[in-house]
């Protein structure tokens, strides 16, 4: 595969993004498009309210752009667009409730479950009129497990799990559009280990879109990317491991998500069955910060996680 394809994805993406961050957040800002902070979160984050959300609309355009510039619009071309702008457009419709509407609340837990419900099936059609394998491999091992049809309700998990864990792992400045970039990296070398042209290009386009938003995010932020981006982005991690057949990879790649969902249905459960919590708050990140750690030793932090989880994905999937 073409290396230079690769880099001037990332930097075409990149550069978009950089460009659309100074056109959109004085828009998203006269919208009056803001953040609403939890009253009980961080005292840090008061101050962050009000600061312009949904900015995840820079992140999806800059990789589409970039994404139909060099890509070869194979079927693996439409599988990757609607994993990712689907769910998007679930985020970008819970965030704009949520906003326009002032419901905390955004979309209810039935609407979204039967928005990401459908664009699965939509995934798990294409996937089936691909004839994509349904042999997933153990990491580390020669060992290719046959799952048949059951391949199709993992895809669902996959994508459900994904987007929940990614979506969790939102709520310091600059966090998940860095470990975003690193997992995505890593995607990126995987893909191109396996030939997968269309995963790579996508790989690559989101890993230059999470940097050029990182300009406007990183601490502190100018925007923040909302559930539009979140979302977006596991939709379009789930389906590039899927579609490089790295499925049970993603669960060590996306480490720091696993983490960031684990702590969050720790803290429910443990409350639920014991009446007391775990964390002094999930996800695990704010916990951090409620124990006095500032924003950026966090995000650094969490950054090393994931580029650890990368490294160990990608010497196992050699």
């Amino acid at each position: 595969m073409d290396i230079k394809v690769i880099l001037l994805s990332i930097g075409a993406s990149f550069l978009l993004a950089v460009l659309l961050g100074p056109l959109f957040i004085p828009l998203l800002r006269r919208l009056k498009f803001g953040q609403q902070i939890r009253s009980d979160g961080p005292q840090s984050h008061l101050k962050k309210k009000g600061t312009p959300t949904m900015g995840g609309i820079i992140i999806m355009l800059a990789t589409l752009l970039a994404f139909l510039k060099f890509s070869d619009k194979t079927a693996e071309f439409w599988v990757l667009l609607i994993a990712s702008l689907g769910f998007g457009l679930i985020g970008f419709l819970d965030d704009y409730i949520k906003i326009v509407f002032k419901r905390s609340l955004g979309l209810t837990a039935k609407q979204k479950l039967i928005g990401q419900f459908l664009f699965a099936v939509i995934i798990c059609f294409l996937l089936y009129q691909m004839n994509h394998s349904t042999m997933v491999n153990i990491p580390g091992t020669s060992i290719d497990l046959e799952f048949g049809w059951f391949y199709y309700p993992l895809v669902v998990i996959m994508l459900f799990g994904t987007t929940n864990a990614v979506n969790f792992t939102d709520g310091v400045d600059g966090l998940l559009a860095g470990t975003g970039a690193v997992a995505f990296g890593a995607f990126t070398l995987l893909a191109m280990h396996a030939s997968e042209h269309e995963s790579a290009i996508f790989s690559a386009a989101m890993i230059g879109a999470l940097l050029g938003f990182l300009v406007f995010n990183a601490h502190p932020a100018k925007v923040f990317m909302g559930d539009t981006g979140s979302l977006g982005i596991g939709g379009g991690m789930a389906a590039v491991a899927i579609l490089t057949k790295t499925e049970f990879l993603l669960v060590i790649i996306g480490g720091v998500f696993v983490i960031e969902m684990l702590s969050v249905i720790l803290q429910v459960g443990s409350f639920k069955l014991r009446g007391k919590r775990i964390f002094k708050m999930s996800p695990i990140h704010h916990h951090f910060e409620l124990s006095g750690w500032n924003e950026w030793r966090v995000v650094i932090t969490f950054w090393a996680v994931g580029i650890l989880f990368a490294a160990i994905g990608l010497l196992l999937g050699r």
